[in-house]
Parts: C-alpha cells; structure tokens; sequence
C-alpha cells in the first residue's frame, strides 16, 4: 500500500485505468518474495543514504518508536534488515507495504530528506501494524485497504499544518479531515486499478469509524511532541496490563 505522492495535481479521473503497484510504482519486486538487487546496488549513493536515514528514524522518531513497539507487543516484532527494503521507485511514489512479503519499501530515489523519511515509514508501519492485528484483505477488498489509508493518512502526520502549508493547501473547518480523506483516496489509486468514483466511495464509507481508530497512539499525534506523549502512555498501558 504505497503513500499518496506529493503532488498537487488531482487523482485518476474517473474511468482512468491504473495497473498493479507491483508493475507500476515498484518495479524490483518480483511475483514472489523480495527483489533480487545486484550486489553492487546496496553501494550506491541513493541505497547509502536511505539505509542511513532509515536507521536514524528507527532510532530517533517518537511515532516509529511507538509503532514499533505496539508492533512488538502485538506479536509482529520488526526487524531492519528484514522487514524494509531501500528500492528505486518509478513516479514520485515515496513508499509502500508489500503485503504478500510484509514488507515496506523505501524509494530511495524520491525521498531526499530526513523529514519525508520519518513520515513514509510511519505511514508504512501503520499499514503493517494493521496487516499484524487484524486479517486485512489487502487485494480484493477495497474497504479494508480505505480504512488502513484513512488511519495512515490520520495518524502519521501527512496532515500535519507544515506538510499542508508545503502543498499549498491551507486550514479551513474541518480542515484535517479534508486532507485525510484526499490522501487516502490518492493512495488507493497509487496502487488499485480502479476509478476514482470507486476509491472516493471506499473511503466514504468507512471513514467515520477508521478515523477515530487511533489504534496505537491513542490520539491523533499532531506533531512530534503529541507523539511522545503517546508513546509514554502506550509504554504505562503495557506497564499495567502486564502487571494484572
């Protein structure tokens, strides 16, 4: 499930065909299991720097480390090497979640900054997260794959006022929830061969409900500061229930 790309242009026009992500946005994924990268490919300048900021979000970033930890504690414990893969990308798609390998891809060659890096894999880890706690039908159910965006889009700061200031795209009512409701329709259509009316559809229909799951965080982490504070409430929540 790849993150909604950057741009301000609008989604596919209704009717508009799109393939599989797999053939259009990842091209080094194979049928089956993770893409065979030359030897030579983990040397390059772009497979270097996604590996080192990778490495300073999973270390450094208040809603990866409590992703991670709800991940762990949910019995689908996250390991580097394993479960990411740093890729060359076609489009501006920054990211995905192959679920038939559960595994996230980086695009290695769209994401340029440390900021841009923390926000695909917290996307991401929230997808995973739900392909762990619950039996997700990523392929053939439109609504299931809505309702994982909308939570994406709501909890991993894609609408955060800087990132919407950057779009050009400025706070009205209601004006976060605007914005979730767009970026989950752009993701779909990043990865499903569908029309918009059908994505726009999808969305409706399961948005109340998987707007307010803030499942881990247990609020809408607005910024980094939010986060931190639910990464410490999630931390106690364990602490007490393992104490029953």
């Amino acid at each position: 499930m790849a993150e909604a790309p950057d741009g301000h242009g609008p989604g596919a026009a209704a009717g508009e065909r799109r393939p599989h992500v797999a053939c259009q946005a990842f091209p080094e994924r194979l049928a089956q299991g993770k893409p065979q990268q030359g030897f030579l490919s983990s040397f390059s300048t772009n497979n270097q720097s996604c590996q080192l900021m990778l490495l300073k979000t999973l270390q450094t970033n208040p809603y990866v480390k409590l992703l991670l930890d709800a991940m762990k504690h949910s019995g689908c414990a996250v390991n580097r090497e394993r479960h990411f893969s740093c890729e060359d990308c076609n489009g501006n798609v920054s990211g995905g979640f192959d679920a038939s390998v559960s595994q996230i891809v980086l695009c290695q060659n769209n994401i340029r900054s440390q900021a841009h890096m923390n926000r695909v894999v917290t996307h991401e880890l929230i997808h995973a997260f739900d392909h762990c706690r619950a039996h997700v039908d990523w392929f053939t159910n439109v609504r299931h794959l809505a309702c994982s965006e909308v939570r994406a889009a709501n909890l991993s700061g894609d609408c955060s006022l800087v990132n919407e200031i950057f779009r050009l795209h400025f706070g009205l009512k209601q004006h976060h929830q605007t914005c979730v409701r767009d970026r989950a329709i752009l993701s779909i259509l990043a990865v499903r061969n569908i029309s918009k009316e059908v994505a726009e559809k999808a969305v409706d229909e399961v948005f109340e409900s998987c707007f307010n799951d803030h499942e881990p965080f247990g609020r809408i982490p607005h910024n980094k500061t939010y986060a931190k504070y639910a990464h410490r409430d999630f931390q106690n929540r364990d602490r007490y229930y393992s104490n029953i």
